[in-house]
């Protein structure tokens, strides 16, 4: 007979090893949302695997600007808007342009993955109990309600390990619900081969998906909040390659999962003929997985999904703000409690004014875009100051790559710009 205590510390050993990539965790969070599903779920449903190179891209980009700015505060002992308004020259204008661009594109996003989640709960009820449809807008918002005061006060309450454990238990469930599906809806191999082939789809709104994907997957606030969470996880120095692991990991996690849930939407929409354009149609990406319980494996994967990123966007600006004053963030302070105030407000403006939510979700993640650049300009800038990096010298792969990275931010960047005037 199997003794208990054996079988619990194996569970422990298991949360243990995960836990020990902390940080990757938030990068996870930060990343894989209700934007990232809805954005996967859009564009598979549309163009199948055309859009994998895009992905692939941006998160091996990702992935070296996660490592780029954990580097940089291992090494130097800062945080990332503390250190360029201390070290760059025009450094204070730097800071606040990235904090009102982050922050603005962070708050769009909460108000897509609000709606999105009210509506997916709704959409459970409504199934279960007669009549409820007729009161579909005050429940929206009855829920959002709930949701989004459940999570500020859940915040004022947290710690670090705290979020970091609710996180890990929410994309373990939203992984495990896509990641079962592609079992039973694969998409062809060489629609994937042929995905990794650049090129944009030539029809209306194909320019927005692709800014929405690199907004979603290659976002600013994951890798300016690294340093604050790398701080918080209590690594030094002596973490460099820990750090390093955890980089790759996070970045090689979020390329599966997105990966996973946008060739499910190839398998099971695109082939079909079905474009996802409300919320419940999501759920048919699960149809050929679960029939009738499609909803509800959809229900838990993309919840999950969108509380995972509700911390994350919550946090943000007061970790911003709390970054460009001091470099540590304060989670009683007075500041904390009116900063995440505000962004739950803003985040009930969708479902007050009873909005689409998927096309707010695309908007939003177009947002993310344009902040990329001056983002990656900065971090090169403080890799190359060797007073700053205390004689650690950075590999010129590195360099290239990011300037690679900068490179493609500006190609994104400007499509997006045409994308939202065509819009």
């Amino acid at each position: 007979m199997e003794n208990p205590k054996t079988k619990t510390s194996f569970l422990k050993t298991i949360l243990s090893y995960i836990l020990a990539f902390g940080p990757g965790i938030f990068a996870i969070g930060y990343t894989i949302g209700t934007g990232s599903v809805t954005s996967m779920i859009v564009a598979g449903s549309k163009f199948g695997m055309q859009l994998t190179w895009v992905l692939l891209l941006s998160c091996l980009f990702s992935g070296l600007l996660m490592f780029a700015y954990g580097k940089y505060a291992l090494i130097s002992g800062e945080t990332a808007l503390y250190g360029f308004k201390k070290h760059l020259k025009f450094g204070k204008i730097i800071a606040i342009l990235i904090i009102i661009g982050v922050s603005f594109g962070q708050w769009n996003s909460l108000m897509g993955i609000l709606g999105i989640s009210s509506n997916l709960i709704f959409e459970i009820l409504s199934a279960n109990i007669e009549g409820l449809s007729t009161y579909k807008y005050e429940m929206v918002l009855g829920i959002a309600v709930t949701i989004i005061v459940t999570f500020y006060l859940l915040m004022l309450v947290g710690k670090y390990t705290f979020f970091e454990k609710i996180l890990v238990i929410f994309v373990t469930l939203m992984a495990s619900s896509f990641l079962v599906s592609l079992f039973f809806v694969q998409p062809l191999p060489s629609d994937v081969i042929k995905g990794l082939v650049p090129t944009i789809p030539d029809v209306p709104g194909g320019k927005m998906l692709v800014a929405a994907f690199v907004g979603t997957t290659m976002a600013a606030a994951t890798f300016l909040s690294r340093p604050l969470f790398v701080k918080g996880k209590g690594w030094t120095i002596d973490n460099l390659q820990q750090q390093k692991r955890d980089a790759i990991i996070a970045a090689t996690l979020i390329f599966i999962i997105s990966g996973t849930i946008m060739a499910v939407a190839s398998g099971a929409l695109f082939r079909e003929g079905k474009v996802v354009t409300q919320v419940l149609d999501m759920a048919d990406t699960l149809g050929p997985v679960a029939g009738k319980w499609a909803v509800t494996i959809f229900f838990f994967g993309t919840l999950s999904a969108g509380l995972s990123s509700i911390f994350p966007c919550l946090l943000i600006a007061p970790l911003l703000l709390a970054d460009y004053q001091s470099g540590t963030l304060d989670t009683n302070s007075k500041q904390f409690r009116i900063i995440t105030a505000i962004a739950c407000g803003v985040a009930l403006i969708g479902p007050a004014f009873g909005a689409n939510p998927i096309e707010i979700q695309i908007l939003s993640q177009v947002f993310n875009v344009f902040i990329l650049p001056l983002v990656i300009i900065s971090i090169i800038l403080m890799l190359g100051k060797s007073e700053v990096m205390k004689g650690h010298k950075t590999s010129f792969g590195v360099y290239i790559g990011l300037y690679a990275a900068l490179f493609f931010s500006l190609v994104i960047s400007y499509n997006g710009v045409v994308a939202l005037l065509n819009y």
